[in-house]
């Protein structure tokens, strides 16, 4: 088949787990069909000539939509740009075009949507203007979810309004969008089943995991200078007060460190990431690092006593998890961040939800090192049995498969 992939979050390195799913995706994609991929990002917001190079390797064809060509590295300014593209109309409707365009002049079988979940326009754009063209909207997680799980989070009656507000839309969005598309995916099992709740052809939903490419983690740099240890880690996208990392930084801060400080009083805690040091950087002192976003995570993860997945509301399955597990480094996590992977308490990983026994699973991963170790080989067999690229591969086969029919 020949697929035309389109995607507004593209990045290399990739910084997090949004732009690790995307490349990931592409990897899988290009093994299994005729690829040709269309970013709704510029070159200079990507990672510059090095990242397109790299993507371009990775597929058929390679290029830009017109909507990102004049878009700012501030990302203040490009927010607005976004913004008011989405207001006029114009992005969508010039997008729509192009990729149709393409369509026509490569006779492209599908549209696949990479975060479909925050392309709706588009999606309901080109289904208007072509009603038979097959189309795949590829989702990271429930986004409704997402943004409502913040409810009882919520510090005021204006944001929980907020909140509401923006998490039924996209629940109408996502209600739409699993009716004109041929096939919309999910990242695990959980997610799978609200799609298929809400759509009247549950057999168009089909799951297209989360995974690694396990290549990228064999080589164990070298520690970061002057890293202290034991430490714990904790690694994702910051910037906003009321984000699910941000959240859950400041509960490990107030709640699990100082618990964890009582037992082993030398623990230093490592928060790495883009927007951790704009938002968490006041934090920083003699048991707080805060690194900003980094070119790679991994040589802070890789010499980890404990990665912490500390989230209280979000949606999807982690990329924390993964990247921890393919560096055996033992992992402590609340039930809802391993939510979507068959991670089991005692087994591959240690849950906990509330602070004292959150504290108490860090404190045993940091003192018994025995358990601590067969855990992270428990945790990483998993991933390699079920996480990888090529399991990505087999199920973006399926997926074309069943358009094919």
């Amino acid at each position: 088949m020949k697929v035309l992939f389109t995607t507004p979050v593209l990045e290399h390195p990739p910084a997090g787990g949004p732009q690790l799913r995307i490349e990931n995706s592409i990897k899988a994609l290009d093994r299994v069909c005729e690829l040709h991929v269309v970013s709704r990002i510029n070159c200079r917001n990507m990672g510059g000539p090095e990242a397109e190079s790299y993507f371009t390797n990775l597929c058929r064809n390679f290029s830009y939509a017109p909507s990102c060509k004049w878009r700012s590295t501030n990302r203040y300014l490009r927010k607005a740009q976004t913004l008011f593209g989405e207001m006029t109309g114009m992005d969508v409707s010039r997008d729509a075009h192009f990729l149709l365009e393409m369509v026509d002049r490569l006779e492209i079988d599908a549209i696949w949507f990479g975060f479909g979940n925050i392309s709706f326009p588009l999606i309901q754009a080109i289904r208007t203007a072509r009603p038979k063209l097959q189309l795949v909207c590829d989702t990271d997680s429930v986004w409704s979810r997402f943004v409502l799980r913040e409810l009882p989070y919520a510090g005021s009656e204006r944001r929980r309004a907020a909140i509401e507000r923006k998490g039924r839309q996209k629940e109408t969005e996502e209600r739409a969008w699993v009716k004109l598309c041929d096939v919309t995916t999910a990242v695990s099992e959980v997610d799978a089943e609200f799609y298929r709740s809400i759509g009247p052809n549950p057999e168009r939903i089909r799951l297209f995991s989360n995974v690694i490419d396990l290549a990228s983690y064999r080589e164990v740099p070298p520690p970061p200078a002057g890293l202290k240890r034991p430490c714990m880690f904790l690694a994702g996208t910051f910037g906003h007060y009321n984000s699910p990392m941000d959240t859950a930084a400041r509960w490990v801060l107030e709640e699990i460190l100082p618990r964890v400080q009582e037992q082993i009083p030398d623990v230093h805690f490592y928060i790495v990431g883009k927007g951790s040091d704009r938002t968490l950087g006041h934090v920083s002192g003699p048991s707080v690092t805060v690194t900003g976003k980094l070119p790679s995570v991994l040589p802070y993860l890789c010499h980890a006593d404990v990665s912490l997945v500390p989230l209280k509301f979000e949606s999807g399955t982690r990329f924390k998890i993964l990247e921890a597990a393919a560096c055996g480094v033992p992992i402590v996590s609340t039930v809802l961040g391993a939510e979507g992977l068959p991670v089991v308490h005692g087994e591959h990983v240690l849950l906990a939800d509330e602070p004292e026994q959150f504290a108490a699973a860090v404190v045993e991963m940091i003192r018994n090192k025995p358990m601590a170790r067969q855990l992270a080989e428990n945790c990483r067999n998993l991933v390699q049995r079920g996480y990888s690229v090529e399991h990505l591969g087999n199920e973006a086969h399926e997926i074309l498969g069943a358009l094919n029919k």
